[in-house]
């Protein structure tokens, strides 16, 4: 549910920017005129490019003197040309701007566009593209951002005991973290190494056996079994916290005219680090009939459950996708003689 509401709002976001866009059908004076200095440093920043790239071969040997100084001619006429025919395109526009107070031609590739694209757009954020033809685009993107959702099982390990005996369900007891995630490049001339960081809300979920529900006595917080049979018996704490990941793996140089970027969606990635946050709320429900009426409570309270949030946690995957466990190193409780302490496995979704 909480996926499909997320969806429907970059929907109504996408929606509403391009409203907004709409309602203005032609470009301002003052953009026109801002073009006109943006082609011209785009067109001498790609001639120091090529330029650059004539010397680094005339210096390796694979060109003569001669063979530079023509390439350098053709290029520097290239865009001496560019920069003639881009600015008179322009400034017939804004001529007509002027004359007539709109501009009514239509120019292949002139206007804004916005687009979603989940992994096939490099310059996307979050799955959304916003292009303008008045600004360049940054060269080197060292920080991307991405969208996280994960679901899966919750258990709690606890002291002397294994999964096999746990007091909570296995396949009734599941987590789900949902959040924003930053990638960033460690290593300028490399890609190999990634540092992932965010902000994440994590829900874990523990569903007592054998009748039972959470009681806080004061001094602990123990199960016990209820009076009446319980239709459902569910306890879940809330967390807000701050995932830090190194993530390692291949990927794929996509180099263009004017800029270039690393592609990791179709590449095999490990991350390994951990998180730390707090618990922002505890609460019980329980599900039961009584005198043949059903009764829902929802019991929030405290629990003495612990109120600081840390633990590892890693994922290894293939794109998009990705197998991912986490291991709560704080314990649930505070004062409890047996110490627990969350531990989960689920899949990974990371949406660029």
């Amino acid at each position: 549910m909480k996926t499909i509401q997320l969806s429907i709002a970059l929907v109504l976001w996408v929606l509403a920017i391009s409203l907004s866009i709409a309602q203005e059908e032609n470009p301002t004076l003052e953009l026109l005129q801002k073009a006109r200095t943006e082609v011209v440093n785009q067109e001498k920043e790609a001639l120091k490019k090529t330029v650059a790239s004539i010397n680094e071969k005339l210096a390796e040997g694979t060109l003569t003197q001669a063979e530079a100084d023509q390439l350098k001619q053709e290029a520097a006429e290239k865009h001496a040309l560019n920069i003639e025919n881009k600015l008179a395109i322009i400034d017939n526009r804004i001529a007509l701007l002027e004359r007539n107070g709109t501009d009514t031609t239509a120019i292949d590739g002139d206007g804004f566009s916005v687009s979603i694209n989940f992994g096939d757009e490099e310059d996307s954020v979050y799955g959304l593209t916003v292009k303008s033809p008045y600004k360049k685009p940054k060269y080197d993107r060292r920080t991307t951002g991405q969208l996280v959702f994960s679901f899966g099982l919750n258990n709690a390990s606890i002291d002397g005991q294994s999964l096999d005996d746990s007091p909570y369900k296995i396949a009734g007891s599941r987590y789900a973290e949902l959040g924003l995630a930053w990638t960033t490049r460690v290593f300028k001339e490399s890609n190999w190494l990634r540092l992932r960081y965010g902000l994440s809300f994590q829900f874990n979920g523990l569903k007592p056996t054998d009748n039972r529900y959470f009681v806080d006595t004061g001094e602990q917080t123990e199960l016990q079994e209820f009076e009446i049979d319980l239709d459902k018996s569910k306890f879940r704490m809330d967390n807000l916290v701050v995932p830090v990941h190194f993530e390692i793996g291949p990927s794929r140089k996509i180099e263009k005219e004017d800029y270039f970027r690393y592609n990791t969606n179709k590449s095999f990635k490990i991350g390994f680090g951990g998180y730390a946050g707090l618990n922002l709320s505890t609460r019980q429900k329980l599900k039961f009939e009584d005198n043949g009426e059903d009764v829902k409570q929802k019991l929030k309270a405290g629990y003495n459950t612990n109120n600081f949030i840390y633990g590892l946690s890693g994922y290894i995957g293939y794109g998009d996708i990705s197998l991912y466990a986490k291991y709560d190193l704080n314990t649930i409780f505070k004062n409890n003689p047996t110490e627990q302490r969350n531990v989960s496995l689920g899949v990974r979704w990371d949406w660029d």
